[in-house]
Parts: C-alpha cells; structure tokens; sequence
C-alpha cells in the first residue's frame, strides 16, 4: 500500500504499474480533490494506457473571433441532438457562428470514426460548449479628447460526440 501511495504521487507513472493498478487508479481519480471540487486530471499518457476517451469523438477550436455569447446560442440548440440533425441545424443557421461550429462538428465526427472505430448513425453531440478566450482591447476616440475602450471578444469551443446506446 505504502509502494502504490508513493507511486501514485508521480505523475510519471509506469505503464506496467497502471496495467496493473488499473481500478484503483480510476476509483482515485474519479473522486473529487481535496482542494478543488473537481475530479483529478490524467495526463494524456495515463488515459491512453488506461483506455480512456475511447468511447468519444472531441474536437476543439481556440481563439476564434466571435464573441461567446453569441456561440452559445447555437451550442444550446444543437447539445443532445443526433449528428445529423446537429448539422442541418448549423447548415441552415443564419448566425456567423454556425460555418464554424459546422466544421467543428465534422472534425469531431471524424475523430469518432476514424480515431475510435465508433460507429457514424449512432453519434450525437454530448457536450459542447464554450469558453471565453483572449479580449482584443481597441480604443475608440470620443468627445472631447477621450477615449472609449473597445472589447473584442474571442471563443475557445469544444464538441463531444458519444455513441448512443
């Protein structure tokens, strides 16, 4: 027990030590932290040696020039659907957000398929959503000599697709 604790406190792992302490590395990391209440993070080696992630198609784009908001109002329209009703959706969207979370949805839908062998009439989106990324600060000048400060606001988005049971 004592070996396992100290080998748990590594982040550098061996791949033979994970093979073989599989559940109860899993049970660990699904608990929440001590300090934050959130589930601890794997690194990319530990998930792929443990197999995670292989049930799921992700894709994610960051600093894209569109405001948030106005991201999540198509996110919120698509989140549950199937993946082909998510992409008629976002085809027929008049809103400037909708070509690049179409993209989004088709890189996604690659990486299920081609990536995880997940099969395509199954999928639909089971998460997505959106981070504010970098403000663009721009001055605009007004009266009298001032000045008003101009937010441009930037997106980090990201699309999960699952495979439905």
């Amino acid at each position: 027990m004592e070996d396992f604790k100290k080998n748990l406190k590594k982040k550098n792992m061996s791949k033979k030590f994970m093979e073989e302490n599989r559940e109860a590395i899993m049970e660990l990391y699904e608990k929440p932290h001590k300090k934050a209440n959130r589930p601890r993070r794997l690194t990319k080696k530990q998930k792929k040696v443990l197999g995670l992630g292989k049930d799921q198609g992700i894709a994610s784009v960051r600093a894209v020039r569109i405001a948030p908001v106005k991201v999540n109002l198509l996110i919120r329209n698509i989140k549950g659907k199937s993946l082909d009703e998510a992409t008629a959706i976002l085809t027929y969207s008049p809103r400037g957000a909708a070509p690049v979370l179409r993209k989004l949805l088709y890189s996604a839908e690659c990486n299920a398929v081609n990536n995880n062998e997940l099969n395509r009439d199954a999928l639909y989106v089971a998460n997505a959503f959106v981070n504010p990324g970098p403000v663009l600060k721009r001055f605009m000048p007004r009266a009298r000599g001032s000045a008003t400060r101009i937010l441009k606001r930037t997106s980090h988005i990201t699309i999960v697709l699952k495979e439905r049971q």
